[in-house]
């Protein structure tokens, strides 16, 4: 394959943007290659600006459930267009939105639209600390929250593939209200809220951490989180970016049946568009502006053309809840290729897979923490990454991000990627 015009790209874009990319990990620089500019994507595929066509097994990070271009989102976006774009004002589509979200998890009683998960995630946590009247949040090492001040304090994603999780900018001030546990450690929650349990607003966790790879929680963890919490007086906040509408319509709290007191939401709640949300309990949420003393605003936040991709998005997954079931079963069997694939070669590969998302760890196992995640050889990941984009399949230029299944991915394509993934050139 060639990649020239990526190349050239590249070159020209870091001119004038920060690296030449918008988010860090897009920059490839974990796995030494140059990033690929993509022209468009079509179902299971993208295509980039040299013409090389590639199953896709990032799906925008998670929010390309249905595959890329859904005709349905396409022609009900392409019609809210003729609209207008943006109007600043209340319209029928956000209150239809919420409806969905509501009815998908229940605990989400009111629900505010913003703009990103990062700005869902900031909102939630001012939320917390309105309603409880405390500063301190507990939060998880190696859980990614958005790129908010205090929050950028161990975190996953592209700050642990940059070896920088705690970024420079952030005065210490600012992070002095975070307290970091272990995740999948209860001792290290306990210890923390026995010290300092009555100034937590809340504690917020990934229930199923993907941003330092895959680390499924174990049992027991997420329930003792429900626990500790209620018992301190402190709010639940389950962030479910990534995981909402993708581990099941109710996302992980009705895959593992917590009841989480708040939930932040993006990806998928936008249907590829940019927006997210957050929302939980009536009484927690009418603390928000303009009913309560909590103010939190944006321009964009719920546009018309963002609640028309998540509407139709969301309808259609909730009519065809058989693509849960069809798109888990495909990560299983992208979770056994590897494992066939460390058997065959002697390779260290430790494989974490729940409902449509999967990791491959080149490390032994078991990875349950940030630790263990931490510990894998990002050197063979970036030659796996390389010989994978080689052939055509294209994965996270990351060691720590996941592998997304998507409905578009047909039998064949799994098991193309299957033995591609086993034959290890």
């Amino acid at each position: 394959m060639k990649f020239n015009k990526s190349e050239w790209l590249f070159e020209q874009s870091q001119k004038r943007i920060p690296g030449g990319v918008n988010s860090p990990v897009r920059a490839f620089g974990s796995v030494g290659r140059t990033p690929l500019f993509i022209d468009r994507g079509e179902g299971s595929h993208i295509t980039d600006v040299d013409g090389n066509r590639f199953l896709d097994y990032v799906c925008s990070w998670g929010p390309g459930i249905l595959g890329h271009a859904h005709p349905a989102v396409v022609q009900a976006v392409q019609e809210a267009c003729q609209k207008g774009l943006t109007y600043g004002a209340p319209t029928e589509k956000e209150w239809r939105l919420a409806e969905l979200i509501h009815a998908a998890m229940p605990s989400v009683e009111k629900v505010r639209l913003v703009s990103s998960g990062t700005e869902a995630v900031m909102s939630a946590i001012r939320v917390a600390r309105g309603y409880t009247g405390r500063d301190k949040i507990l939060k998880f090492k190696g859980n990614y929250h958005g790129h908010s001040d205090g929050l950028l304090v161990k975190a996953g994603s592209a700050a642990l593939t940059t070896a920088v999780p705690d970024s420079s900018g952030v005065p210490v001030s600012y992070t002095q209200n975070t307290l970091v546990a272990l995740y999948n450690d209860t001792d290290s929650v306990g210890k923390l809220m026995e010290e300092y349990g009555d100034q937590v607003a809340a504690v917020i966790v990934e229930p199923v951490a993907a941003n330092m790879g895959v680390v499924l929680p174990k049992a027991g963890f997420l329930e003792y989180l429900r626990e500790i919490t209620t018992r301190y007086g402190a709010l639940l906040i389950f962030d479910e970016v990534i995981t909402g509408f993708r581990l099941g319509f109710g996302g992980a709290q009705e895959y593992f049946g917590i009841v989480p007191d708040l939930t932040t939401l993006g990806k998928i709640v936008g249907g590829g568009m940019p927006m997210a949300a957050y929302g939980g309990r009536t009484d927690i949420m009418d603390m928000v502006s303009p009913v309560g003393p909590v103010y939190q605003a944006g321009t964009l936040s719920g546009n018309p053309i963002a609640t028309t991709a998540g509407i139709v998005t969301l309808e259609i997954l909730k009519e065809h809840p058989e693509y849960y079931k069809d798109i888990e079963q495909k990560a299983r069997r992208l979770a056994r290729a590897f494992q066939n694939r460390a058997k065959n070669w002697g390779e260290e590969i430790w494989v974490n897979q729940i409902g449509s998302l999967l990791s491959a760890f080149f490390t032994t196992g078991p990875v349950e923490d940030y630790d263990s995640a931490t510990a894998s050889d990002t050197k063979a990941y970036a030659a796996y990454f390389g010989a994978m984009l080689e052939q055509g399949v294209y994965v996270a230029p990351s060691q720590f991000e996941a592998m997304f299944v998507s409905a578009a991915h047909t039998e064949e394509e799994i098991e193309e990627t299957c033995r591609v993934i086993e034959e290890r050139k």
